[in-house]
């Protein structure tokens, strides 16, 4: 069964709490960039208090000292699992994972909201493959000894090959059929995504914008079970 993670894309820690408090069965929640640069590691240190697994996306790119000192900082705070950019390259992860701890690192592929033509003009090329490209990065990342990576839904079939057996898939760009997709090009179902073997499952927007947010977690915790 693969686990449902909240991204906590509100405006402000009071924001958070007061969505967090109906939701008392969620165990994993994500922080991405605009909540950590407006509330910073106090925030994660109170969603620590409250039981919560979390989930520091910040998808670090940087030189290898830097980075590693990011994801240093992270595990003192008690992060479970943290993005960096595999397009980093090889020095660069190798040296987050050192400095990992019980940090889970995951690296990011390609992201969801790119689509193939898209992805090779940010990569200066004209046209590329996207199962290729991610299975490729997949690669670099589990030569790093990272925990694991991020991709699409529909990629999930491509990384595992390049994994290590137990290694984490995070997928985002997770919606109900009936959900909308919102910016994200590269979408896929609860049900779908975990059973090609996800093990992680990152849902925002359905799940902030509903009436009743945690009967919304329960359906896609369900969902993603009957898999």
């Amino acid at each position: 069964m693969a686990e449902i993670i909240l991204a906590l894309d509100v405006d402000s820690a009071d924001a958070g709490r007061r969505l967090l408090d109906r939701m008392p069965d969620l165990r994993w929640v994500k922080v991405g960039s605009v909540l950590m640069t407006r509330e910073g590691a106090p925030f994660l240190l109170e969603l620590r208090a409250r039981g919560l697994e979390l989930f520091l996306d910040l998808k670090w790119h940087d030189i290898p000292n830097t980075v590693a000192g990011a994801v240093a900082a992270a595990a003192s705070l008690g992060v479970s699992m943290a993005t960096v950019h595999t397009l980093g390259g090889a020095a660069m992860l190798s040296a987050a994972q050192t400095a990992a701890g019980s940090v889970g690192l995951v690296g990011v592929t390609v992201l969801t909201s790119h689509d193939a033509s898209g992805y090779a003009a940010a990569t200066g090329r004209t046209e590329v493959g996207l199962a290729g490209e991610v299975a490729r990065l997949a690669a670099v990342a589990a030569a790093a000894g990272l925990r694991g990576v991020v991709c699409s839904p529909a990629e999930v079939d491509v990384v595992r090959p390049a994994l290590a057996d137990g290694a984490w898939v995070v997928v985002p760009g997770i919606r109900r059929a009936a959900d909308a997709a919102g910016d994200q090009v590269r979408i896929g179902t609860p049900r779908e995504a975990a059973a090609r073997g996800a093990t992680h499952l990152v849902v925002g927007r359905p799940i902030l914008n509903a009436p009743n947010p945690a009967a919304v977690l329960a359906e896609f915790t369900a969902e993603a079970g009957a898999a």
